[in-house]
C-alpha cells in the first residue's frame, strides 16, 4: 500500500527564482497516526443549519449514488429525475455526502439538473484511513425544475486513478422536501421566512421576496455548454467569451441572472498573482502571473449588463493543505453564486427574437469554469407584459495599478471600482411597476515580496453594494432589497532554504480570511428584514518540503462563524490542531439583541 499522500499547491510557497513544479498541485507524504479503530475523519465547512430543514420533512428521495474513480476526460454521470410522488412541498433540500480514502488531489465538482448548475462543490483531499463530508444546501429557487419530471441529472467529478493516486471518492445525492404550509406555527431560530410569508408560485405578487430561495422563478433556463465535458465553459484567456442565446417567454415580468465560477489552473490563486513585467524581467519560469485582477463579465449582446469579482474560495490543497484538515475553508463545500438584475433590459428582450447571452473573465489566463442560470418569473393572467427602458448607462470602471520592484523584491498595488445603474418599466396584470438597479464594487489588492522573494504577503478586499427597488407609477415601494458583502484576505508566506543538497524547504504560513454579509429587505406588510453575517477563519502553520513532498508539518485553524436575524442568532466557533478539532461550541442564543426584523415605515 502506498503511504499516506496529501497533495498541496506550492505556487504561494516557493521563492519565484527556483523552477516552480506544475501550476496546480504537489505531493505529501506526511502520516497521520490515528488508531486503526477510527472512524474515518469527518471533513466540514463551518455554517449555519438550514432554517428550513426545520420544517417538517414531507419526503425524501435518493438521486444518485456514483463512484468516481478515473474518471478523466469522461464526460458527467447523467440519471433521470423525476419528482417523488404524492408528496407535497414548497422548499426543497440537496445533500451531498462522500467518502474517500487513499491519496488524491482536492476535485471540483459540479451539479446540473437539465442544464442548470445547482451546486458547485469542491472535495477534501483523502487520507489512507478515510474521511467523508456532507453538503446541505437549499435548492428551493430550483423548484420550477424539481417539480418537473424526466429531467437529466448530471454530476461531473474528473477524477485520476492510477499507483500513485489511489482513491476514489463515492458521492450520493439526496433530496429532501419540506411543506412550509403551516409555517405559522413555528418558529425558526435562523428563519429566512417571515411568519406571513407563503412560499406559493400561483399568482403573481409584486410585494413578494426578491430573494430567489423565498420567491422562485417560474422558469430557470442554463446559459451552459453541451454537457460532453461538462456544463461549463473554460475561459483560458482574457479574450474567450461565450454567448448562448436565449429566446424569453413574452410574459416574463421579472429576470435575474445566477453566475457560477472557479478558477483552476495557473489562476487558482489570481488574487496572488504578480504582473508579467516582474516574471520577465527576472527571467522566472513560472506562467502564474497576468496580475491580480478578474472579474467575470456579463453581457447581453455585446454590452456588460452586470460583472462578479469573485469570492475567493481556497480548495483544500491549497495554500497550505494542513490548515484545511479537517475544516475546510470558507465556501469549499458550498462555492456561491452570484445573482445579477436584469428585469430593466425587459424592454429590449420581450420582442419574440432569440438574444445572447454572454461570459467572460477580464485579465485571465488559465482557466476558469463558469457558467449560469437565467430565472425568470411570468405572468400567468396575460400573454404579452410591456416593458421599457428608463435609465441605462454603461458601466464606469476605474482600475489603477501601481508595480515597483527591484530584482526579486517589491510591491504592487491594483485598485478600482465599477459602478452602474439602471432601471424600467413593466406593465404585467399586477400593475405597472419600475425596477431600478444600483450596484457598486470596490476592490485592493497588495502584493508583496521582501527579502529576496523568499517573504510574500498578499492582502486582497472586495467591497460589493448591490440595490433593487421595485416601485409602483404611484411612487409606492413593493419590494426592496439591499446587499453588502465584504471579501477580505490576507495571508503570508516565508521560505527559508533547507540545509545539504537536498532541494528542501522550510515554509511558515499565516492567513486571515473573511466573509461578511448584510441584508435588508422590505417585504410584505411594510415590515424590514434585516441579516448579518460573518464568518471568519484565522491559520498558521509551517512545513518542511523537499521537492514535492511535505516531510513533516504542523498547522491550526480557528473558525468563527455568526449570523443574526429578526428570529434568533447562531454562533459557532471551531479550532482543529495538528488534524484534529480541539474546539467545537455553537449557541443560538444572542449577546445582544437581533438585529430588527419589524421596523414600520413609510413606503413613499
Amino acid at each position: 500500500m502506498h503511504p499516506f499522500l496529501l497533495f498541496l499547491s506550492l505556487s504561494l510557497l516557493l521563492p519565484l527564482a527556483d523552477a516552480l513544479p506544475p501550476p496546480h498541485l504537489t505531493r505529501h507524504r506526511l502520516n497521520r497516526h490515528r488508531s486503526t479503530a477510527a472512524p474515518p475523519q469527518e471533513h466540514i465547512e463551518v455554517t449555519r443549519p438550514l432554517p428550513i430543514e426545520s420544517l417538517p420533512l414531507s419526503c425524501k428521495l435518493p438521486i444518485l449514488s456514483h463512484t468516481f474513480g478515473n474518471t478523466i476526460n469522461l464526460p458527467p454521470t447523467n440519471d433521470t429525475y423525476s419528482p417523488p410522488n404524492n408528496c407535497t412541498w414548497t422548499n426543497a433540500v440537496l445533500h451531498l455526502s462522500g467518502a474517500s480514502n487513499g491519496s488524491q488531489y482536492d476535485r471540483i465538482a459540479g451539479v446540473w439538473l437539465a442544464g442548470a448548475e445547482i451546486l458547485r462543490t469542491s472535495t477534501p483531499e483523502p487520507s489512507e484511513d478515510g474521511i467523508t463530508w456532507n453538503v446541505h444546501k437549499d435548492v428551493t429557487k430550483y423548484s420550477s425544475l424539481l417539480r418537473q419530471s424526466n429531467l437529466t441529472l448530471s454530476v461531473m467529478l474528473e477524477n485520476i486513478v492510477n499507483d500513485v493516486y489511489t482513491a476514489v471518492y463515492q458521492v450520493n445525492l439526496t433530496l429532501y422536501f419540506y411543506n412550509n404550509a403551516s409555517s405559522d406555527a413555528v418558529r425558526f431560530p435562523l428563519s429566512h421566512f417571515p411568519p406571513n410569508l407563503k412560499s406559493t408560485n400561483t399568482s403573481l405578487n409584486m410585494n413578494r421576496s426578491l430573494e430567489l430561495n423565498k420567491n422562485p422563478a417560474d422558469l430557470v433556463i442554463p446559459l451552459s455548454a453541451s454537457g460532453e465535458e461538462g456544463f461549463w465553459f473554460k475561459i483560458e484567456k482574457e479574450l474567450d467569451a461565450v454567448y448562448h442565446g436565449i429566446q424569453i417567454p413574452l410574459n416574463t415580468y421579472r429576470a435575474v441572472i445566477e453566475v457560477y465560477v472557479s478558477f483552476h489552473g495557473n489562476d487558482e490563486f489570481w488574487y496572488s498573482n504578480p504582473p508579467d513585467s516582474y516574471i520577465e524581467i527576472n527571467n522566472l519560469t513560472t506562467q502564474r502571473g497576468h496580475g491580480a485582477y478578474r472579474e467575470v463579465l456579463v453581457k447581453l449582446e455585446n454590452n456588460v449588463i452586470g460583472s462578479v469579482m469573485p469570492f475567493p474560495v481556497i480548495f483544500t490543497g491549497g495554500i497550505n493543505p494542513l490548515f484545511w484538515e479537517p475544516i475546510v475553508s470558507i465556501g469549499a463545500f458550498d462555492l456561491p453564486s452570484y445573482e445579477i438584475e436584469i428585469t430593466p433590459f425587459l424592454g429590449m428582450l420581450l420582442d419574440g427574437k432569440v438574444h445572447y447571452f454572454g461570459l467572460s473573465v477580464a485579465d485571465a489566463i488559465s482557466y476558469w469554469l463558469v457558467d449560469a442560470n437565467l430565472h425568470l418569473w411570468l405572468d400567468d393572467k396575460i400573454d404579452q407584459v410591456q416593458a421599457g427602458p428608463i435609465k441605462y448607462s454603461v458601466p464606469s470602471t476605474s482600475v489603477e495599478r501601481t508595480y515597483k520592484f527591484n530584482q526579486l523584491d517589491g510591491e504592487f498595488e491594483i485598485e478600482g471600482e465599477r459602478e452602474s445603474e439602471l432601471s424600467g418599466w413593466v406593465f404585467s396584470s399586477a400593475g405597472n411597476f419600475t425596477t431600478h438597479v444600483t450596484n457598486k464594487l470596490e476592490f485592493e489588492n497588495t502584493i508583496e515580496f521582501k527579502n529576496n522573494g523568499t517573504e510574500k504577503s498578499v492582502e486582497h478586499e472586495v467591497v460589493i453594494k448591490n440595490k433593487v427597488q421595485i416601485k409602483s407609477d404611484t411612487g409606492y415601494t413593493a419590494s426592496s432589497l439591499e446587499v453588502e458583502k465584504k471579501y477580505p484576505l490576507e495571508f503570508t508566506t516565508t521560505t527559508l532554504p533547507g540545509s545539504g543538497a537536498n532541494d528542501n524547504y522550510l515554509v511558515t504560513t499565516k492567513l486571515e480570511q473573511s466573509l461578511k454579509e448584510e441584508k435588508k429587505e422590505l417585504g410584505s406588510d411594510n415590515v424590514e428584514i434585516k441579516s448579518k453575517l460573518e464568518s471568519k477563519q484565522k491559520s498558521g502553520g509551517w512545513m518542511f518540503v523537499q521537492d514535492h513532498d511535505v516531510l513533516s508539518g504542523s498547522a491550526s485553524t480557528e473558525e468563527r462563524y455568526k449570523v443574526e436575524d429578526g428570529f434568533g442568532c447562531y454562533t459557532r466557533r471551531v479550532v482543529a490542531e495538528g488534524g484534529v478539532i480541539t474546539i467545537s461550541a455553537e449557541n443560538f442564543l444572542c449577546a445582544t439583541a437581533p438585529a430588527s426584523s419589524s421596523i414600520m415605515f413609510d413606503r413613499k
